[in-house]
């Protein structure tokens, strides 16, 4: 893996070299990670920033989300063998997928195109686009949130997947091949050692994976909102509205409609999550999205805490330690926008807490559940819209929004300052669903 920066320099750096000499007015729709990020890198490189959000910063599913830096979660769901597996998940109340079946019908144009991508070939291409975006995810946050409260939130630590046993780890050899090819290097605990490393989980988990150079955020909602307190002391106006169209003049944006107003930009981008979906059609992009509905249970003030985050493996859960908290996540529902949460995957998560820390305590539980942007082929949409000048699109990042938002947002701050970015941005490029 390629070397971390200081964070200090970092910012230093992209002052001196990348600072605009023309700032521009930009409008960005939607105040989760991604475009708080966004705000942040523009203002560093001398734009004016007006955040507009339908709910405010941090409150969407950059407040939800499992709470890990994951690195190394490159490789995506859509490995070979899902399309055998998937039914036989679905039912299954221990297994963590669920499908509202009367959604079926309007998930089927976008399943039958995500599930064309759960080969060999498609899983590594996948890989390859997603660890530019999330590979050093630490110092992109580091660097990100470096003269900022929200650095108070950001714990490097390593991350852990556990297994039953070590053929169950040679099981998921392939997508620890992927992970390998791509530098990433690991340790590994079995029984007593493991114990030793962190004796809190179940002696049913005989084999573990340790990952170092990752990281946790201790309070994600609050994060981003200092995050986004930072933007506003340094000049961003924030706006808590509906985003309904934009205004374009000779195929350029000029302005957006929100809240009943007209807001004048020179730019905007649309960082906005599952609901940038319609916006971008706007734009004349029509993105094949989902909602891929999340779920997470916090057990308050808890008798024991992991000493970093896991993956348990078996389950496909994540524990995070947060402040004075864990959060349990990694469910996947599919079931649109508007239905209410179900109560299976709550059950689930509860039931794979208590067989993962048998004599774990806790004095209250928090439930919620969000939805994660998912493209049809599991890498996120980064780049200026084809149709429209002055549009940006920055969404669709599935489970590692949390993860690869600062670096998406450094990369489209330098697209709109006219810098070139030193990654290849063609397979993130909004025209590739024409």
């Amino acid at each position: 893996m390629r070397g971390r920066l200081d964070p200090k320099e970092s910012i230093r750096r992209y002052s001196r070299m990348e600072k605009s000499s023309n700032g521009k007015l930009i409008a960005i729709v939607g105040a989760g990670i991604v475009g708080v990020s966004t705000a942040i890198w523009l203002q560093r490189a001398g734009h004016d920033v007006i955040l507009v959000d339908r709910a405010g910063p941090g409150e969407g599913t950059s407040y939800g989300n499992g709470g890990v830096l994951a690195s190394a979660a490159i490789v995506p769901v859509t490995v070979p063998g899902l399309l055998r597996k998937a039914p036989g998940m679905l039912f299954s109340r221990d297994q963590p997928l669920f499908l509202k079946w009367s959604y079926l019908p309007r998930l089927a144009p976008w399943l039958r195109r995500y599930l064309t991508h759960a080969t060999a070939d498609e899983a590594r291409r996948i890989a390859a686009a997603l660890h530019p975006i999330i590979g050093d995810s630490l110092a992109d946050h580091q660097a990100l949130s470096a003269g900022t409260r929200a650095a108070r939130w950001l714990v490097p630590s390593d991350y852990v997947f556990l297994y039953r046993d070590r053929a169950a780890f040679a099981a998921d050899a392939f997508g620890w091949s992927i992970r390998r090819d791509h530098g990433f290097e690991w340790d590994e605990f079995e029984d007593d050692a493991l114990r030793a490393y962190d004796p809190v989980f179940s002696a049913e988990n005989g084999f573990a994976i340790r990952l170092k150079n990752h990281g946790r955020i201790a309070d994600p909602g609050r994060y981003v909102k200092d995050l986004a307190d930072h933007a506003q002391m340094n000049g961003a106006r924030i706006f808590k509205a509906n985003v309904d169209d934009f205004v374009i003049a000779d195929g350029r944006v000029i302005g957006l409609r929100a809240g009943g107003e007209t807001i004048a930009c020179s730019g905007v981008v649309l960082t906005a999550g599952v609901w940038s979906k319609a916006l971008a059609a706007k734009l004349g992009v029509e993105v094949p999205l989902e909602s891929e509905r999340g779920y997470h249970l916090e057990l308050w003030e808890p008798s024991a805490m992991p000493r970093s985050p896991a993956m348990i493996a078996a389950a496909k859960f994540v524990v995070t330690p947060m402040e004075n908290r864990l959060r349990l996540a990694g469910i996947v529902e599919f079931g649109g926008l508007d239905a209410p949460p179900s109560r299976a995957p709550f059950d689930l998560l509860m039931r794979n807490i208590r067989a993962a820390i048998p004599d774990l305590t806790w004095k209250d539980t928090k439930e919620w559940m969000g939805h994660r942007p998912a493209p049809s082929d599991s890498i996120p949409l980064i780049g200026p819209a084809p149709k429209v000048a002055g549009a940006w699109l920055g969404f669709g990042h599935h489970h590692v929004g949390l993860t690869g938002g600062p670096k998406t947002g450094r990369l489209l701050a330098q697209l709109i300052s006219g810098a070139r970015p030193n990654i290849d941005l063609a397979p993130y490029a909004p025209a590739r669903f024409d």
